[in-house]
Order: structure tokens, then sequence, then C-alpha cells
């Protein structure tokens, strides 16, 4: 049984991983208009600096491939662990969704097909969020609209979701290895925004506009 588990739970990472690799704003930038969005603004290959740099409906495109690739990974966790591993089982199915968004995070952010230059993973995590548990969901976007709209720093409503992620995570399961899972979500999220921190902190972070930069 335990190479069972093993077993299924590497396929999962691996899938997922992968799955998290196509990141939208590079494929979209760097195949479709051949100007890689890593070289523009932060630098960063996220839908905000894409978003930022080339605007357009293109955009749209990015949020649909980074939903798609989440939902994805998400459902292959599901499957493999909730359902050929856990027989079903409710603890099961959430672990197989929580250990597969971990690792699609992951080829989000460190994708090895870019030089694991990837984005920040907050479209991707407020994927996973929706589909794990929709109060999870709804406190984790909720914290990310209120601070994004009244501050208009994108950036400081996602380091809020790597802060409620984790404890919406123990408040709705109180699983000892869903909310390890939860703290490297979140602090992955948190990692990777530190640059944007340091900003917030010095008063030099951008604003958002839903207009393009010229």
């Amino acid at each position: 049984m335990i190479w069972t588990v093993v077993g299924f739970a590497a396929l999962t990472a691996v899938i997922s991983y992968f799955c998290g690799c196509f990141n939208g704003a590079v494929i979209v930038s760097k195949y479709i208009l051949r100007d890689d969005v890593r070289t523009h603004g932060s630098g960063n290959a996220g839908l905000t600096n894409f978003h930022r740099t080339f605007g357009g409906p293109l955009t749209l495109v990015v949020i649909l491939l980074d939903v798609v690739k989440a939902v994805a990974a998400v459902l292959v966790g599901t499957w493999l662990l909730g359902s050929a591993v856990g027989h079903g089982a409710p603890v099961w199915v959430v672990l197989g969704k929580y250990w597969a968004g971990l690792f699609c995070m992951l080829g989000h952010m460190f994708p090895c097909m870019f030089k694991f230059k990837g984005g920040k993973g907050i479209l991707s995590g407020g994927t996973i969020a929706i589909m794990l548990d929709w109060r999870l969901a709804l406190v984790c976007w909720g914290g990310f609209l209120i601070l994004a709209v009244m501050t208009k720093w994108v950036s400081l409503g996602s380091l809020s979701t790597g802060i409620t992620f984790p404890l919406m995570t123990w408040v709705l399961y109180q699983n000892w290895v869903l909310l390890l899972l939860g703290l490297i979500i979140g602090g992955l999220i948190i990692w990777k925004h530190r640059g944007n921190l340091r900003r917030i902190l010095r008063g030099e972070e951008s604003k958002f506009s839903f207009h393009r930069k010229s």
C-alpha cells in the first residue's frame, strides 16, 4: 500500500508540475507576440506584468491558459490520489487537490522549460483555491480584491493570500498535513513577492491600472 501511495503521489507531482510549467504570459508573449514579457517591466512572467506591457485581448488568453492548467492539475490530484488511492475518501480527495496544487504552483513559479523564471502564482493559486473549497476561495479572493482595489497595489492583495491561505486551511480542515501544504503554498507566494513587499515599504511599488503603459 505504501508504495502505491508513493507512486501515485510522485506521478501526481510530475504531471501537476508540468501543467504548471505552461506559463500563459511566457507562451503568449514569446511565441505569439515574439517579445518575451520577462524582458519588460518588472521582469516577472505573470498576468500583471503582461497586462502592463502588452494589454489587449491577449491578456484574456493568458488568464485562460493559467486557469486551465490549474484546473487540470487539481483534477489529476483528485483522480490519482483521491480516487485511485483513497477510493473517494474525503480526506484523500482534499489531500490530492492540495498536493497537485502545490506542484502546479512550483511549475508556474519555476518552469524548467523557461529557465526556471516563471510567475508569482496568484491567478493559478486563486484558481486552485476555488477548486479546493469555495470558503477558502471566498476569503482569499475577498482579501485580495479588497486590498488591491483600496490601495491599487495588486502585490499587497497577493501577499494577503499568502497569509490567509494556510490560516483558512487550518480553520476548514484542522489537519496537520494539509496545514503544512498550505503553509508551503502560502510561503511560496510571499517569497515570490518579497521584492514587491520591499517596494511597498519604501513607497515605490507601482499602482495597477487597467490601461497599458505606453
